[in-house]
């Protein structure tokens, strides 16, 4: 299994609750969950790490902040962060009202998010 599925139920039902119309996209041994075509979360197994991160693409108006949190790292695969996006630790996940503010945050910024160029 590349990435948790305990975990992604736990994103669908969410977002089912909140009637998100939302679809998934398998990449690079991971999941992610996209908006109106636009990413809005995801699940990554670090290796770094050794555990299943949640990648949230919260915008950098509230980037800074939360990176202050204990339980968020930069969502870095190419040796420079990714301004926008985070990596949560499972300790900021577990508890459903967690998973439910980063889904939140996510969801908030999902309007503002541009959408990746498509390839020809």
């Amino acid at each position: 299994m590349a990435y948790d599925e305990y975990l992604a139920d736990r994103i669908r039902q969410q977002l089912n609750e909140k009637q998100v119309h939302f679809t998934e996209l398998k990449m690079m041994g991971g999941l992610c969950f996209k908006l109106d075509n636009k990413m809005l979360c995801g699940i990554h197994i670090d290796k770094k790490y050794g555990d299943s991160l949640l990648m949230a693409r919260i915008g950098e108006h509230v980037y800074l902040d939360e990176l202050t949190k204990p339980v968020c790292l930069p969502m870095d695969f190419t040796g420079r962060p990714m301004k926008g996006y985070i990596f949560i630790t499972p300790e900021g996940f577990d508890a459903e009202k967690d998973l439910s503010y980063w889904l939140d945050l996510c969801i908030a910024f999902n309007p503002l998010a541009k959408a990746s160029r498509k390839k020809n």
